[in-house]
Order: C-alpha cells, then structure tokens, then sequence
C-alpha cells in the first residue's frame, strides 16, 4: 500500500507541475473585428460598477450584449447611460428552463449579421485587462472551435470560504486537455459558425445549464476544445456556511444531472485519494503522513507560483488563502471535496437565484419560486 500511496501522490504533484509547465508566456490575443460579449444580468443587478470599468478596459473592443429579464433598473440605466456599446436584450420571464439559459437564448436571437465572434461572461467575475483578447486568439488563428478559461474563487474571509476556495484551486490547476476539456460560461468564446452548426438556441431549450449544454453539443459534434491555462478568472467568494454549502453542491448537480458519467469519473478518482488518505492517517504511519504532507507542501508551492504568474496582486493575495488548507489539513480539502461530490446525486433539485429547479438528464421538468 505504502507504493501506492507514493505512486498517487507522485500524480498529483506531476498534475500540478504540467499545469505550471504548460502555462503560456507569451499570452498572445487577437482583436477582430465583430466580437459580441453576451452577460446575463439578474434581475437585482447593481450595475458591476467594477466589473463595468474592467470590460472597458479590454485591450480588444468588443459590443456588451446584456440579457435581462426586463425588469433590472440598473441594466436599463447602464444601456441608457453606454448606448454606444452597450445593447440591451429583454427576455420576459422563463417557463421551462432556466433563468439564465432564457436569457442567453435571447440574446442569441439578437444577434447582429455581422457578429462574428460571441464571448459568453459572468456578471461576478474580475476579468483581467486580457480577457477578451486571450479567448479571442485561438479562434481567430484557428487553433479551436470553442475555447474558455475557469473560474478561480477568491476567499474574502472565513474557513469555509476557503475550504471552497481550496477545492476549487485543486480544480482550477488541474492538466487540462483538449479532449477532456468542458467549458466554463463565466470565460467560454466561440465564433458565430460553431453557434449556428450546433443550432445554440435549440440546443440551449428546456436547459439549466448552459455550459454543460454547449460543451457536451461540442463534444458530440467533435468540436476543438481549448482550455485558455493563463486565464484563471478571478470570482470573489463569500457568504454563510449554508450558502457556500449549496453553492458547491450546486456546481456538482449540474454536472451529475446533464451526465452521470462525467460526475462518476471525477468522484472516483477523489474518493481514491480520499480514502488513501484515510489509510495513511489511521495505518500508514508516520511514513505515509510525511509524504502526503511533503506532496502537500509541494503542490501548494507549485499553485502558489501559478497564482503568482496569472492573477493581479491583489487577486493572488486572496486565492493564496486557500493554500493554508492544502498545507495544513490537505485530507481535510480531499474529503470535502468527496462529500460534497457525494451529495450531489442525492437530489435532482438545484435551487439556484431564488428559484427550485427539478433536472432530468439536464432538462428542467418542473420549476417554482423560492423566495
């Protein structure tokens, strides 16, 4: 056993180094004419104020399509206010499918003849000045059909938020390949071919999840994902232990109700190392404790370079919190992780921006109000 747990934790720190390796220095972006950032907007929206200058500051130019309900003062005060790049698109209420994916399909349908490139965002990311550019590259050179970047929580205070923050940068800094690759809607560019050959608006009907929907479409018409290494986009977290609870619950439910597969792969190999690490605390000795710690140890310093080298400082200072995890309790982190994982196929209920959603093979089958 003692060869085995040497051989895993061999993995997950060559995991972590290729990722390191694989980071890209040159960082090139193009800026094509006909580009098109789509954000949906809840209907509570404060008008991102800081999310707002940092789009500005794009070094690539780009039309901000913004999909409301139609009922969002601050997204009409915002078009009012940046009419000259700002077009607003009124979806009215969904029936059937999610808030969001309503939205989006929306917005699709907006569209211009002359959008040429669509770039999907978040409305709580921290986008860096490169953002668009960087998604931007692959596709005009041709080297993908559907490129994204991922989401890096940024803890702003509390344990748990960075227990959550913890798992997610284990995640977030993970090989990524091609063909193993599913996007992120918070960062995720595709051009307006690829959108019309898998017919989004149709694929997205009826859906709760837009980028499992767009990245499985793309898998089945074996399209070229790419994952963008440098961009790890900051998103801030915080909330009460309940909230961060769901919010991680959520994420996996979303992955297990579209493709139970998918979830049965990443569960396993967590519960692998979860329970090696079970076997090295109750049995290994202090042998096995001392290699897991140095693995530990080692992948944190790997991330923390990571962190160093694609966040701006302050980002990077929050994210580093999470790293205390990983070098203090890394077990902790793992069976987390498994637990969450765990509960997520225990319901097919994703409560999610005041509504309850129940999901049948990614389809919404019945949705009610929360709150």
């Amino acid at each position: 056993m003692i060869w085995f747990w040497i051989i895993l934790q061999m993995l997950t720190l060559a995991g972590v180094l290729h990722y390191r390796h694989h980071l890209p220095m040159d960082r090139q972006e193009e800026a094509p004419d006909g580009v098109v950032v789509i954000l949906s907007v809840r209907d509570d929206w404060d008008g991102g104020d800081a999310l707002i200058a940092r789009l500005k500051a794009q070094s690539a130019s780009f039309r901000l399509l913004l999909a409301t309900s139609g009922t969002c003062p601050a997204a009409d005060a915002l078009a009012a206010r940046e009419g000259d790049w700002v077009q607003l698109v009124a979806a009215g209420m969904a029936q059937g499918e999610g808030r969001k994916v309503h939205k989006l399909r929306a917005a699709l349908r907006a569209l211009r003849a002359d959008d040429r490139y669509l770039i999907f965002i978040d409305a709580d990311i921290e986008p860096p000045v490169r953002l668009v550019g960087r998604l931007l590259f692959p596709l005009v050179r041709g080297k993908a059909d559907i490129v994204t970047g991922y989401r890096l929580l940024l803890p702003e205070r509390g344990a748990m938020a960075t227990l959550v923050g913890a798992v997610e940068l284990q995640l977030a800094t993970l090989p990524r390949f091609a063909s193993a690759t599913m996007p992120w809607g918070g960062a995720m560019a595709l051009t307006r071919v690829v959108a019309d050959r898998l017919d989004l608006d149709e694929a997205l009907a009826g859906r709760l999840s837009d980028d499992m929907t767009i990245g499985l479409a793309g898998w089945r018409a074996k399209l070229r994902l790419r994952p963008v290494r440098d961009l790890l986009v900051a998103s801030p977290l915080e909330g009460r232990m309940a909230d961060l609870l769901d919010f991680g619950v959520r994420q996996y439910r979303h992955i297990a109700t579209n493709s139970i597969g998918m979830w049965g792969l990443a569960t396993g190999v967590v519960a692998v190392q979860a329970g090696a690490w079970a076997w090295a605390l109750g049995w290994g000795g202090w042998i096995a404790v001392t290699i897991g710690y140095g693995a530990a140890w080692s992948r944190a310093l790997v991330r923390r370079s990571i962190i160093g080298a694609v966040l701006e400082p302050e980002q990077a200072a929050k994210a580093r919190r999470s790293l205390l995890w990983d070098m203090a309790a890394p077990f902790a982190v793992t069976w987390a992780h498994l637990a969450v994982q765990a509960m997520a196929v225990m319901s097919n209920h994703i409560r999610w921006g005041g509504w309850d959603y129940r999901v049948r093979r990614g389809r919404v089958v019945h949705m009610e109000r929360t709150r």
